[in-house]
Formats: structure tokens, C-alpha cells, sequence
């Protein structure tokens, strides 16, 4: 179970749009990660490179978590909503659910949550 500092710290780094280095500082070397129903990515060196992959086709990226933040043990459940804009200036909002789960301050499991709809760029 991660302890509030920890996951008050995990949850800054986001906002503060170091993805990649929350990943780096917070997930476990085995960790998984799953968008909706597909095929979960596994490791956290393959997740770091996806995550810089992702973050590399952005000019601009702004992440909030929505609180509250739900805790119940071992499990974590943030809203997170995100606004992006590519380099050709196409602009994306995501609002997603991410349901993870923790082993002591490492998230070790995550799965995403959210309609795929949300990622057709926005008049």
C-alpha cells in the first residue's frame, strides 16, 4: 500500500507532466500497464520508452487529477484529465479512470479506463 506521501508525490510528478520519470521513480521493474481492453505493455523500461514515444508526438501536454483519489489497500483509482496538442496542432482531450495496484510504494499493475472516443482531435 503506498503511504499518502508517496502517492501525493506520484501524483505531482504527473501533473508536473514528467510521466516518463514517474514511471522511472514509481512503478516497479515488472510493472504492467493496460489501455482499455488491449494487450498490456510489461516492463518498466518498455513502459518509460511508450510513455517518451507518446510524449515526443506533443507540443503541449496539461494533466490534473480530478480528485478525490479513491484508496482502499493495495489499490489506487485516480482520474486523470489530460490536454494535449500534437506538433501539427491537433488538440486531444482524455479523461480516464487509472486502476492500479500498489506494492508498497511501486505500482505494479495499472489499467486504463476510457472512451476511445475522446481520441479524435477536437474542432
Amino acid at each position: 500500500m503506498p503511504t499518502p506521501e508517496v502517492l501525493e508525490r506520484f501524483i505531482a510528478m504527473v501533473e508536473s507532466n514528467a510521466h516518463a520519470e514517474a514511471i522511472e521513480q514509481f512503478y516497479a521493474a515488472g510493472a504492467t500497464m493496460q489501455e482499455n481492453d488491449k494487450p498490456p505493455r510489461i516492463g518498466r523500461d518498455a513502459l518509460v520508452a511508450n510513455e517518451r514515444k507518446v510524449l515526443a508526438r506533443m507540443r503541449s501536454v496539461s494533466t490534473k487529477c480530478a480528485r478525490p483519489v479513491f484508496v482502499n489497500g493495495d489499490y489506487v483509482v485516480i482520474r486523470w484529465i489530460f490536454e494535449m496538442e500534437t506538433h501539427e496542432g491537433v488538440r486531444t482531450r482524455l479523461e480516464e479512470l487509472a486502476y492500479q495496484r500498489w506494492e508498497h510504494d511501486k505500482v505494479v499493475e495499472e489499467k486504463f479506463f476510457y472512451d476511445p472516443g475522446q481520441l479524435k482531435p477536437r474542432e
